[in-house]
């Protein structure tokens, strides 16, 4: 069976604008919540969420550009560029057919939406823009990727909520490992911090209304939790097969060796509270790896009541409850809010750099534990540990689940 390794990394997030400073970000213990400066917060019940406050599209792109490229995919191609440099692939040597894209994202261009229905309400249907339906549409991201570099293999999108960068990442993994390429570009992306889906959010009482204090507000496993913080970001990964990169001379990070997919089949939103089908995609994706445990698992870690509660149901479920006590557990959404989409491939880089630099960075804002939430979650402080192997969860609305296992070079 082929191998598949990540040879590269880029991120764009409310804590940095790389994936080292984002890194960074983490092992400080920053936090990326404050409040909402994108729109005019009046009347929301909710005014806090994870913004790219230092984001600035015109240093990336020409004018026009910007003008053509949803916030969302803006991000995309970003951390693509970092992914890609990070690689160190020379594209002009490829084989371009060889290579594809596949990036999750769970809303797309809903900024766009959101202004062009504006200008259809208010003005009339002529000023809708002709760039509307491309700069929208949810496969925006990746096509505009393999536009950029000139992929001409597999590419498509992914969309499964919170799901969708994991499922994203896990598919690229299997097509390489199937021979219908030999590197991807893959992860998520989302810009959904805006008036429509902060409204939505906030009356489905899914979001932290903790508004005096943002940066308090996301605090996975913790008994004060009362909801999630929106976020946005990208987060992108370059999948290799591990002889190609050997081949020209890269050394991979760590080896993707396993990936699980399971549904809940149980509820649009709240998932199953037996917690059976988010072990089974645990079970799923150690099998594939030949891992009975690991050492260390970055949490999908909501910072809601149910999720955190079923989570830890179900890692004590997969991994035994003397084995699921021994496992460093962080929640990278702690810092940077959830972003929906982006969130899978996100924290799958912070579980890669984990790896590098044998640290887990911690879960911040846990000050009362709940007792049902009662898992090593590295507390308020990152801490050095040694980790060969790692699992990310996500797990979306809709009961969709996903699990990747990371394991060191042998």
């Amino acid at each position: 069976m082929r191998r598949v390794v990540i040879t590269g990394m880029g991120a764009v997030t409310p804590i940095g604008l790389s994936k080292e400073e984002f890194w960074r970000s983490l092992l400080e213990g920053k936090s990326g919540v404050s409040h909402i400066t994108r729109f005019d917060t009046s009347g929301f019940s909710v005014r806090i969420a994870a913004e790219l406050k230092n984001f600035s599209p015109e240093k990336f792109f020409p004018p026009k550009k910007v003008r053509r490229l949803d916030r969302y995919t803006q991000f995309a191609i970003c951390a693509s560029r970092e992914a890609v440099e990070d690689s160190e692939i020379d594209l002009s040597k490829e084989d371009t057919e060889k290579i594809g894209v596949i990036i999750g994202s769970g809303i797309g261009g809903i900024e766009t939406w959101e202004e062009q229905h504006r200008k259809l309400l208010n003005d009339s249907p002529r000023f809708v823009s002709p760039f509307f339906v491309p700069m929208m549409i949810i496969n925006s991201a990746s096509a505009e990727i393999g536009i950029e570099f000139g992929l001409k293999g597999p590419n498509f999108c992914v969309a499964s909520a919170c799901a969708s960068s994991g499922h994203a990442i896990g598919e690229a993994y299997r097509i390489i490992k199937d021979r219908r390429a030999d590197v991807m570009l893959t992860g998520g992306t989302e810009a959904a911090i805006t008036p429509t889906a902060v409204a939505g959010f906030a009356n489905m009482k899914a979001i932290s209304p903790r508004n005096d204090e943002p940066e308090k507000a996301s605090r996975p496993f913790d008994k004060e939790r009362d909801g999630f913080v929106l976020g946005e970001g990208a987060g992108i990964l370059v999948l290799e097969e591990y002889e190609h990169a050997i081949t020209r001379g890269k050394k991979p990070y760590c080896e993707v060796a396993g990936f699980g997919m399971t549904c809940d089949a149980y509820h649009i939103t709240a998932p199953d509270p037996n917690g059976r089908e988010a072990a089974r995609v645990i079970k799923l994706a150690l099998g594939e790896a030949r891992l009975e445990t690991v050492d260390y698992i970055n949490a999908h870690g909501t910072s809601t009541p149910l999720n955190d509660k079923i989570e830890t149901m179900a890692v004590k479920l997969a991994l035994g409850e003397k084995n699921a006590r021994k496992v460093a557990i962080s929640s990278t959404k702690s810092m940077i809010g959830h972003l929906l989409g982006a969130a899978g491939a996100c924290e799958l880089i912070a579980c890669v750099l984990s790896m590098r630099d044998g640290i887990a960075h911690p879960t911040i804002n846990l000050e009362n534990p709940d007792p049902e939430c009662d898992l090593d979650y590295v507390p308020n402080k990152a801490r050095k540990i040694k980790i060969e192997s790692s699992l990310s969860n996500s797990f979306g609305f809709g009961g969709h689940n996903s699990c990747i296992a990371l394991k060191t070079i042998s």
